[in-house]
């Protein structure tokens, strides 16, 4: 009797990940980023950068330079915010998403406008098909588009439905969950990464908690075991 192969699946425990701690940062590098340096950890395809920070109240990045890189943030709670030598500035809140393709070049800066509340966000960068490229900018508020026990599509390579545009070929998607609950999501890519925001989940016999990731090639089943908030990636 032959036995059904296991899918495979690479977890990357949040306690694992590369630690900054500065007077006004906590940062947690899913991959090789700034002093941290693993060449075995310098991203998953096109997924090169997810950096997990806490900004102290009235701290935060000064303007500085990007170029080729799509460059995507959510709020997980608290404000921050945003300037760029486009002409984009605003405070982007909780459950928002943010999109910067840097393209032939761009400055921003990024500082938590609270003077008591920390803000905690995720940095996503994804490497685009080509360099260069006009900058552009856009941003918009998730929870509209969440969808009880679904998927939110919130980035495509056609812009489709209410997602963003950007340069590569992947979609990003904002996934939601309640106790006990399954979910198999539909995706034609062969090439997926979950970052768990909130929550707890399974995949392919593995337990996920705040701040833990996977990757894994073909969808695979999710299930809930507690109130779960992640994103999805799908990458080719």
């Amino acid at each position: 009797m032959q036995t059904e192969a296991r899918p495979q699946i690479t977890v990357r425990r949040s306690g694992d990940r590369f630690h900054s701690d500065f007077d006004w940062l906590d940062s947690w590098h899913t991959f090789s980023f700034g002093e941290h340096y693993n060449p075995a950890q310098m991203g998953f395809r096109s997924l090169r950068v997810i950096n997990d920070d806490i900004i102290a109240p009235g701290k935060g990045f000064g303007t500085h330079p990007h170029s080729s890189m799509e460059i995507f943030t959510y709020v997980i709670s608290g404000k921050l915010e945003h300037k760029d030598s486009m002409g984009n500035g605003r405070i982007i809140t909780a459950g928002e998403f943010q999109y910067m393709s840097a393209g032939d070049g761009v400055e921003h800066s990024e500082f938590n406008p609270s003077a008591k509340d920390p803000v905690h966000l995720l940095q996503i960068w994804l490497t685009p098909t080509a360099p260069g490229g006009q900058p552009r900018y856009s941003d918009f508020d998730t929870k509209p588009l969440r969808q009880a026990n679904g998927l939110a599509l919130l980035a495509s390579p056609s812009g489709k439905g209410s997602s963003f545009a950007i340069r590569q070929h992947a979609e990003i998607y904002f996934g939601n969950l309640d106790p006990d609950t399954d979910m198999t999501p539909e995706s034609a890519f062969s090439h997926h990464y979950l970052h768990l925001i909130k929550g707890e989940i399974k995949v392919a016999g593995e337990t996920l908690t705040e701040g833990d990731g996977a990757s894994f090639g073909p969808i695979l089943p999710i299930h809930s075991s507690a109130d779960s908030e992640f994103l999805l990636f799908a990458v080719s």
